[in-house]
């Protein structure tokens, strides 16, 4: 069992990765577009059409899977205040229904994103000329991600293995 938590782990891991450098890859080339926008429009006196539809959805890639690799590493928000005064047993009780929540959450997102891509699958968006689907992809990504990392959380606090994550690790002594 263990043996396969690990293999499940590493590819979680590879996945968090991918997802973090193409979260960082569309902030980057977000940056190039509308820079690029800025220069032809008040250097140039010509506009680019398609670069700020494409550069809404690079925003959108870039939040949802930095969102989701939040979720894996632990860094999303949270309110730790009462977590100082409980057991520890009591802890991992309310981070696991804290990660439930969120599993049915990102779950929530990819069901009801897909649901909003199909319904625009026809529609073309004007100045990309491709599907207006396409601008709900990263909501069903994202909610997919969210859903196997807290999935993954879970699973790993159940297995009795340590998520030392943000928020989990134990208070220190003073």
């Amino acid at each position: 069992m263990q043996s396969h938590l690990i293999i499940v782990a590493q590819v979680l891991r590879f996945i968090s990765t991918a997802a973090l450098w193409l979260a960082g890859s569309g902030l980057i080339l977000m940056t190039v577009f509308i820079s690029a926008q800025v220069f032809m429009r008040y250097v140039m006196n010509d506009s680019i059409v398609w670069s700020e539809p494409a550069s809404v959805i690079l925003m959108g890639w870039f939040i949802f899977l930095g969102a989701a690799v939040g979720i894996r590493e632990g860094y999303h928000l949270s309110f730790d205040v009462l977590l100082y005064f409980l057991p520890k047993s009591v802890k991992l009780i309310l981070f696991s229904i804290s990660d439930a929540v969120v599993a049915a959450f990102g779950a929530g997102m990819a069901w009801f994103g897909a649901e909003l891509a199909l319904s625009a699958w026809d529609v073309k968006l004007p100045s990309l000329g491709i599907s207006g689907a396409i601008d709900f992809m990263p909501l069903v990504a994202g909610g997919c991600l969210i859903f196997l990392f807290s999935l993954e959380r879970l699973v790993q606090r159940a297995a009795g293995q340590p998520t030392a994550r943000f928020g989990e690790a134990e208070p220190e002594e003073a």
